[in-house]
């Protein structure tokens, strides 16, 4: 099995918890007995997963320059969806459909925290290009806290195709611009929505702006002229949740 390494206990816990993963092998801290490390056991005995206890010591040998925090499991990568998926998940996604589209984000960090938030906010699918954008590695997973594990992440070749193809599905489609005269908050997101980010430098690329209904920009009265694109996306996907709460007369 080509696989990689998953570290930190919530990533190789939600790891154990997915069917999908194949897993060849869990390495524990021999010396960790807490409560999370004996759920993790459990749930990897229940898959009949390998289990290796390690020295502290050799835990920082075998996995050195990396935060593993006592645990690391051997993993096969994700099942990967494209383009030829777009339709069975917007037929399986609440309705009315909530997307996240990530334009060329390369810092695994921020694709991480891009995920985490979009689960958190109940994003019911995440869009990326396979060219000039991050995939999903096992630092995006650390980062992710294990929404890498629970959010489908789909990887097109044709990111201008894709968006064509969920607007033809009836999904209205807004992306950030700094330059837009649209503010957020003037957008009504209750309806069937995809959101697009663009990169850390350069934001929306133009096919991709051209192919927006419209564009919108976060309001910024401080000097700064622009948010880390993980902070702008989690105000973003907030903002669209916080409407359909209201609309649906929850608080």
């Amino acid at each position: 099995m080509k696989g990689q390494f998953i570290y930190g206990v919530h990533a190789v816990k939600a790891i154990l918890a997915n069917p999908l993963r194949q897993i060849e092998a869990l390495y524990l801290n021999r010396d960790r007995s807490d409560e999370k490390i004996k759920q993790i056991e459990q749930l990897a005995m229940g898959r009949s997963v390998r289990i290796e206890r390690l020295s502290a010591q050799d835990m920082n040998q075998r996995f050195a320059d990396v935060t593993h925090q006592g645990i690391a499991a051997a993993v096969a990568p994700l099942p990967e969806l494209g383009e030829v998926d777009l339709a069975e998940l917007l037929e399986a996604s609440k309705q009315p459909c909530f997307i996240l589209i990530l334009d060329g984000v390369t810092d695994p960090h921020n694709l991480g925290a891009c995920l985490r938030t979009a689960e958190a906010a109940g994003v019911d699918f995440v869009v990326i290009p396979k060219d000039r954008n991050a995939s999903i590695t096992p630092v995006v997973s650390k980062v992710a806290c294990g929404a890498a594990e629970l959010m489908s992440v789909v990887r097109v070749t044709n990111l201008a195709r894709a968006i064509d193809a969920l607007k033809e599905a009836g999904v209205w489609v807004y992306g950030a611009a700094g330059e837009a005269t649209q503010s957020l908050y003037d957008i009504d997101c209750r309806g069937a929505i995809a959101l697009i980010m663009g990169s850390e430098g350069d934001g929306l690329r133009r096919l991709t702006r051209d192919r927006c209904d419209g564009l919108f920009a976060l309001p910024m009265v401080g000097t700064v002229e622009s948010l880390n694109v993980s902070v702008a996306t989690g105000v973003c996907l907030y903002e669209v949740l916080r409407q359909r709460t209201i609309s649906q007369g929850t608080k």
